[in-house]
């Protein structure tokens, strides 16, 4: 089968859909299909089988920041790879971003499903209802990451929509070599800005011991703020901007990975990481990562918000390795729940479905 994963944002960028998007086309790849991701890039392409279609613009987006290819260039680039690629089916991560997605819900050359990733908000919703209705008809079939996900789009686009999991590579993440911490030490990765909870994790520093590291990968708007704040601190280690290789790697050589993110997270992928690379998640307990952990048994959830809270539970797994032991082997089987492979096989189903 000859498959088009299309992005809309920059694959050189940092993010959860990205990163979705390009582990399924290696499972689908071992399934010996011929797949192909088309999506803006602001570098050499990050793997092997993507169509770059040019730069990306920056662009708010949930609290966020989104790097996506409006422009009349891209929209092109995308169109010609379609029409070269010849593709069976189409698929589709977050199919109203504005840019090739929605350029390819206006051309419609091969059946076309959509995965909808965004929890919480979406302003493009709310001020172009009629526009983004009239697109997400255009759909053979729709799929939400989440429950809250489903209700944001049922809210805005009406529709049916069945929920699959994002997943991870579970093989990749144990196979991968483990970081010399040296100390106890906790990871964070994100983009520093409000929603992500970084500053959270700060104030919990505060109530740690001495003898604690903290990782801090990612960057954002708020890091010179906090460097600044929180600088003083000879504990914790900035990392900057760091690839996947070395990611997994941290969070394998971490004793604890934390994700205090505070809102708009509609899936905790970063939280089955962690479980997959064998190492305790203490994380916020939004509606997100409770789609993907279950409290006291994979991870230890806190009050978003809490940073008491979230030192206790940060104390509570450096002081009792039986306790951290029992996270970690809850935390691999859950892993195995959310597996790309088996993601990837489902996602088959579907299209195989459309072409019948």
């Amino acid at each position: 089968m000859r498959i088009g994963l299309i992005c809309p944002y920059s694959l050189t960028m940092p993010g959860g859909v990205q990163s979705q998007v390009l582990a399924l086309a290696r499972a689908l790849r071992r399934r010996a299909h011929a797949v192909r991701v088309l999506a803006p890039c602001d570098g050499p392409p990050p793997d092997a089988g993507v169509t770059p279609l040019g730069l990306s613009l920056p662009a708010s987006a949930n609290g966020s920041v989104a790097p996506v290819a409006p422009d009349p260039s891209a929209q092109l680039r995308v169109i010609r790879a379609m029409r070269d690629e010849a593709f069976d089916v189409i698929h589709l991560h977050e199919p109203l971003a504005p840019g090739p997605t929605m350029t390819a819900l206006l051309t419609r050359p091969a059946p076309l499903i959509g995965t909808f990733h965004a929890a919480g908000r979406s302003l493009s919703y709310e001020l172009m209802p009629k526009a983004v209705r009239y697109l997400a008809r255009r759909l053979d079939d729709r799929v939400v990451v989440s429950e809250d996900a489903r209700k944001l789009a049922m809210k805005h686009l009406g529709g049916e929509y069945d929920v699959l999991f994002n997943g991870v590579e579970v093989g990749r993440y144990r196979r991968s070599p483990a970081y010399a911490a040296g100390s106890p030490t906790v990871l964070f990765i994100g983009r520093h800005e409000q929603r992500k909870g970084l500053q959270v994790l700060l104030e919990a520093v505060k109530l740690l011991p001495a003898d604690i590291r903290v990782w801090i990968a990612g960057s954002g708007p708020e890091t010179q703020r906090l460097k600044t704040a929180y600088g003083g601190d000879s504990r914790l280690e900035w990392l900057g901007s760091i690839d996947e290789t070395e990611k997994i790697a941290r969070l394998r050589g971490a004793d604890i990975f934390c994700a205090p993110s505070l809102f708009g997270e509609s899936f905790g992928i970063v939280l089955l990481e962690g479980m997959a690379a064998g190492t305790p998640v203490v994380a916020a307990d939004i509606g997100g990562y409770a789609n993907a952990s279950r409290h006291g048994r994979d991870a230890l959830l806190f009050p978003a918000g809490d940073h008491k809270a979230l030192a206790a539970a940060i104390s509570e797994l450096l002081q009792d390795n039986q306790r951290a032991a029992e996270l970690v082997a809850s935390g691999n089987e859950r892993a195995d729940e959310f597996s790309m492979d088996r993601l990837a096989d489902l996602y088959l189903q579907r299209y195989r479905a459309l072409l019948h």
